[in-house]
């Protein structure tokens, strides 16, 4: 039956992410897609042989096999109340008078497959006591295996109490031992948590109690499951239960959104409605092969709930072509615009984005925002596919400031500029590594892989990777970082308890960067790793030559004291009130006139070899005034002027930048404060070749 729980309540373990693995039987690598009659006829007279075979034959007239369906499953009810005297299971021989072989080879015959139902305990659900498989699960295995059953669903009905991953495992390897391909779903209602551990057991298993065929029990199912997305992979899925679509009990609009909904979170697809009867706005529904390619999409991703306020829930999904598939819910009871953007849907870095309506097949485009008006308890769902990606800016970026082409995350969404944390968005915290905060990086969790668009044009990307403090010294993972299908750089084995690691991977000429962490070979459990403050060089620098540095254009500029000025002295608050730069009596007629603290930055693209320039106080600040100059290439400090005050003539200084992406003019005060700090750069020159 299709469970025989109640509703469960999911308390998921956060942050403890679930093991990467899953049953290595090569079957339900996308989410099964089926038939089950017990919602349409449960232990009535009319579950029989003719009824089962007469489904096989709608899967074909009806369009239901050409649309992805292809297992015809029985449930409770189907054998006899007692075992014969061998011990195997008896087929009713009032509703299967040829045997359950010959339904068996009937579905076989029209190219589609057949499953049965049992239960991992001495008797099924059905208040009838049927016998359960427990302790005859060979036996069983066996015995389907010979009647030709490609899907077992495996109840955990009068369980004595026992142990359920020791029961669900034992028929694993039964039906393993038959050598005959039997897709294993595990029907356990979630009461043990079968996420946590089902993965290598079964092929799918059920999250919840039973769904009922209205509103509140199909939207509180859904809740349930949606947070359990982390859990599913590629042949391994959650499973909310059967489908009510077409039962009579919701409206159209309402079973839209129940379809759109399983089929967003990869759930297997199993049609819980007569058949027989069905009207034509049901087949319409199930038949709707756009919805149906989000669930089957190859990726294997289940799709997550990205914003959610005010009855309002956007779900997205990434899919295999680099778009994803958004839900646009409306759970309240009139109707309501619902939006959200690209970049929380996680892809942007394109200029517009093809959208499909896959209920109106409408199409259209946008540049970044997605809106619809939603009907009561409706759902818009479309399909989002990026355009041609746009290249980072020329200079050095934040990589957390660009736009990602693709994000996927282990465990809750990738974040920018705070650690991974839970399951929500936004909800880590300040990033650290070992007591070493970060203001600017991507929070992720193994398996993560992050996507950007270079378009050829960058040369390099430097960070510091470790595990987040937030993991209490757990995790253990791999940063690598890829040019296209290139490794250009590896961490190593990073754990909880490591320093800190900096990375400089070389992008010249690739078109994607790709930042990916893998677990340490322990599964993923706490592994929230940390891309520490990236940053990306791309574009050409200067051209060859020797360029006055105030005629270039920086890349930014902070000032103690009103702004940066070029080729004047600094001056006041205001812009361009400075007079000509001098220092002790020498004037110069290009240069900045700063006021400490100060930096300026300039990006060099690795095409510069050399700056030079005097330095000093200007003389309009009279009797006071006491700086540093201080010149960085990237990271590196490169010259270093020592103390230099009003009474100082200037002093020169020559650095190497062969190289290096930025070069950096800082300015500090001498220690006594920053009054009358005026501090020049006179006539500095930077060579590129």
């Amino acid at each position: 039956m299709a469970g025989g729980g109640a509703l469960t309540t999911v308390a998921v373990q956060l942050a403890a992410a679930p093991p990467a693995m899953a049953l290595d039987n090569g079957l339900d690598l996308t989410p099964q897609m089926g038939f089950n009659n017990w919602n349409s006829t449960h232990c009535r007279a009319d579950f029989n042989e003719t009824m089962v075979e007469g489904i096989a034959d709608i899967f074909v007239s009806k369009g239901l096999k050409a649309a992805g369906y292809q297992y015809v499953n029985i449930d409770d009810c189907w054998a006899l109340p007692h075992r014969d005297a061998a011990g195997n299971l008896v087929p009713d021989p009032v509703r299967f008078p040829h045997g359950i072989k010959a339904v068996a080879d009937y579905v076989h015959s029209k190219g589609l497959k057949f499953g049965l139902y049992s239960s991992a305990g001495s008797a099924t659900c059905d208040v009838q006591g049927f016998p359960g498989g427990l302790g005859h699960e060979q036996q069983d295995a066996n015995l389907w295996a010979s009647w030709g059953v490609d899907y077992l669903k495996y109840d955990n009905c009068n369980n004595e109490g026992l142990d359920a991953q020791t029961r669900y495992k034992t028929m694993r390897d039964a039906l393993n031992a038959t050598g005959r391909p039997i897709l294993f779903s595990i029907c356990e209602w979630g009461s043990t948590e079968p996420w946590t551990w089902a993965q290598p057991v079964g092929n799918s298993w059920r999250t919840t109690g039973d769904i009922s065929d209205n509103w509140s029990s199909m939207i509180s199912i859904a809740h349930q499951n949606q947070q359990l997305a982390p859990y599913a992979r590629t042949g391994a899925w959650n499973d909310p239960d059967m489908l009510e679509v077409g039962n009579g009990g919701m409206t159209d609009a309402e079973y839209r959104t129940h379809f759109s909904l399983w089929s967003e979170m990869a759930a297997p697809l199993l049609i819980g409605s007569d058949l027989r009867t069905a009207s034509q706005a049901t087949l319409d529904i199930l038949t709707n092969t756009d919805v149906i390619a989000v669930d089957q999409d190859t990726l294997g991703r289940q799709g997550t709930v990205v914003s959610s306020s005010g009855g309002q829930v956007v779900m997205s999904k990434p899919l295999a072509d680099g778009g994803r598939a958004v839900t646009l819910t409306n759970e309240n009871s009139s109707a309501a615009t619902v939006s959200t953007t690209v970049q929380t849907l996680g892809i942007g870095g394109a200029s517009s984005y093809g959208l499909k309506d896959l209920w109106s097949k409408q199409t259209g485009s946008t540049t970044g925002a997605i809106s619809a008006f939603v009907p009561a308890h409706g759902t818009v769902m479309l399909r989002v596919t990026p355009g041609s990606p746009v290249p980072p800016p020329t200079g050095m970026s934040a990589l957390s400031d660009l736009a990602w082409t693709s994000a996927l995350n282990g465990w809750g969404p990738v974040e920018r500029d705070e650690s991974n944390g839970d399951i929500k968005a936004g909800d880590g915290r300040t990033m650290a590594i070992r007591g070493t905060s970060y203001d600017k990086g991507l929070g992720v969790h193994a398996s993560s892989d992050v996507s950007y668009y270079l378009g050829g044009r960058c040369k390099n990307l430097t960070v510091d990777v470790g595990v987040d403090d937030e993991a209490y010294g757990h995790g253990s993972v791999d940063f690598r970082v890829y040019r296209d299908s290139a490794l250009v750089a590896d961490s190593g084995l990073v754990t909880g308890k490591d320093a800190v690691k900096h990375l400089t991977a070389d992008l010249t000429g690739g078109t994607k960067l790709r930042l990916v962490v893998t677990d340490g070979g322990d599964g993923n459990t706490y592994d929230h790793a940390d891309w520490a403050g990236p940053r990306i060089a791309c574009g050409d620098g200067p051209a060859a030559g020797v360029h006055a540095v105030s005629d270039l254009t920086w890349t930014s500029a902070v000032n103690g004291w009103g702004p940066v000025e070029r080729d004047m002295s600094n001056g006041e608050r205001g812009a361009g009130d400075g007079g000509p730069i001098t220092v002790n009596g020498v004037v110069y007629a290009k240069g900045l006139g700063t006021n400490a603290y100060s930096e300026v930055d300039y990006y060099l693209g690795g095409d510069c070899t050399k700056v030079s320039t005097d330095v000093g106080v200007d003389d309009e600040s009279a009797t006071k005034g006491s700086v540093v100059f201080q010149i960085y290439r990237d990271a590196t400090l490169v010259a270093d002027s020592g103390l230099l005050t009003f009474n100082d003539n200037a002093k020169h200084l020559t650095a190497d930048l062969t190289g290096g992406n930025e070069l950096r003019l800082v300015v500090t005060d001498g220690g006594d404060g920053n009054t009358s700090d005026h501090a020049d750069w006179a006539a500095p020159q930077l060579t590129c070749v």
